[in-house]
C-alpha cells in the first residue's frame, strides 16, 4: 500500500484523493475549508483541516514520508508556490503541482515541483487524439520524443509475421507486447514468428515521428 497527500480540495483535488483511495491506497486529505474536507472524508484515509501555508503545520504530518503529494489549491499562484516551496524543504521527493499556465509551471519547478499537471490541457490533447487518430485505442506520450501506443494492426500487417513486417528496421519501432482478443491472451515480447490477425491489438514504442509513419498506414 503507497501513501499520498493532497492538498487543496477543490474538483481535481476531490476526485484525485478519491481515486487514489479507491485504488487501494493510503490517502491524507488536507484543505483549509472545513466542509471541503467533510465532504471528502469518506473517500480518504483522513481528512484534515489545515492552512498549508503553515511550514511547520505541514512538517507535523510527516509528509516527506509520502509516496507523492498532490498540490492543487485553485487559481491563487502564490498559495500553490508557498506549498511547493515548504514541501521541498521539509523533504518530499515527489511533489505533483496543478499549474495554471506555462508561467506558474516555471517557477513551480524552481521551487521543488517534480511533476506539473494541466488538467484541462491534458485532457484536451487525449481527446483530441482519440478523434484525430481513430485507429489508436490509446496513445501515452512518455516525452518529447517517445511515444507509447496501442493500436489496430494497419490493413498490410494482417497475415504476416512480425519477422515479415520488420518494423524495426522499416521504421525503427518496437512492438513490445501483443494483446490477442481471439483467443483472450496477452504476449509480452511477443516471438518473431507471431503471426498478426485483424483481431489483435499491437503494443508499440519508439520515436514519436516513426510511430506518426505507423498510424499513417490504412
Amino acid at each position: 500500500m503507497k501513501k499520498f497527500a493532497v492538498i487543496g480540495i477543490g474538483k481535481f483535488g476531490f476526485h484525485a484523493a478519491k481515486a487514489l483511495y479507491e485504488d487501494g491506497n493510503e490517502v491524507v486529505a488536507i484543505d483549509s475549508d472545513k466542509g471541503r474536507a467533510q465532504a471528502v472524508d469518506a473517500y480518504c484515509t483522513e481528512a484534515i483541516v489545515l492552512n498549508s501555508t503553515n511550514k511547520e503545520a505541514l512538517r507535523a504530518l510527516g509528509l516527506e514520508n509520502m509516496d507523492g503529494v498532490i498540490v492543487s489549491t485553485g487559481t491563487k499562484i502564490s498559495t500553490s508556490i508557498l506549498i511547493c516551496l515548504y514541501l521541498q524543504e521539509i523533504g518530499v521527493k515527489k511533489i505533483l503541482v496543478k499549474a495554471l499556465d506555462e508561467d506558474h509551471e516555471k517557477i513551480l519547478k524552481r521551487v521543488g515541483a517534480t511533476e506539473i499537471i494541466h488538467p484541462e490541457r491534458d485532457m484536451a490533447i487525449r481527446i483530441s487524439n482519440s478523434l484525430s487518430r481513430p485507429n489508436v485505442l490509446d496513445f501515452i506520450p512518455l516525452s518529447d520524443e517517445f511515444d507509447l501506443i496501442q493500436v489496430g494492426p494497419p490493413r498490410e500487417f494482417i497475415g504476416k509475421s512480425l519477422k515479415e513486417i520488420n518494423l524495426r528496421a522499416k521504421y525503427n519501432v518496437h512492438i513490445i507486447a501483443i494483446k490477442e482478443l481471439v483467443p483472450e491472451n496477452f504476449l509480452l515480447v511477443p516471438p518473431a514468428s507471431f503471426v498478426i490477425k485483424d483481431s489483435d491489438i499491437l503494443i508499440m514504442l519508439g520515436k514519436s515521428i516513426d510511430i506518426k509513419q505507423i498510424k499513417s498506414l490504412k
